[in-house]
């Protein structure tokens, strides 16, 4: 698995939006400046996140984005779900993959499983709270 811009730019727009979104909706074209990435792209990755009702828009003068829960409750495997077309390992075990012929015979099918499974463990244990304060908490 090779996570996407999509998916890098979508975890740094969701910390963007907490560390600047305290008091006031968070405008694309902020983030946009902050971050040096084109308005265009961040529009695509915001409409997302919205999508997944990981945020909500404002409209207005004041308009802009905000996050719906705090940030211990978001973790990063949501926001990467969220974000790319895929998040298998292997294109065998994507969500909306057919079926191989060889998944009951094959010799490696169960270890890509496996470390697939337990990616996702640890994406889901990371919250955005701790990519922001930069910890990590994985249990091994």
């Amino acid at each position: 698995m090779k996570i996407s811009t999509k998916g890098r730019y979508a975890l740094l727009v969701l910390a963007d939006i907490a560390e600047n979104g305290r008091e006031k909706n968070v405008s694309i074209r902020e983030m946009a400046e902050r971050q040096g990435i084109s308005d265009k792209y961040l529009e695509g990755i915001v409409s997302r996140l919205s999508a997944a009702g990981l945020v909500k828009s404002g409209r207005g003068k004041y308009g802009g984005y905000r996050l719906v829960r705090e940030t211990k409750d978001y973790n990063v495997y949501e926001i990467l779900y969220a974000a790319e077309d895929s998040i298998a390992l292997v294109s065998c075990l994507e969500d909306d993959a057919e079926e191989c012929p060889m998944m009951n015979d094959c010799l490696t099918a169960p270890l890509w499983k496996h470390l697939q499974d337990e990616f996702r463990k640890v994406m889901e244990q990371i919250s955005l709270e701790d990519v922001i304060e930069q910890r990590f908490p994985v249990e091994a």
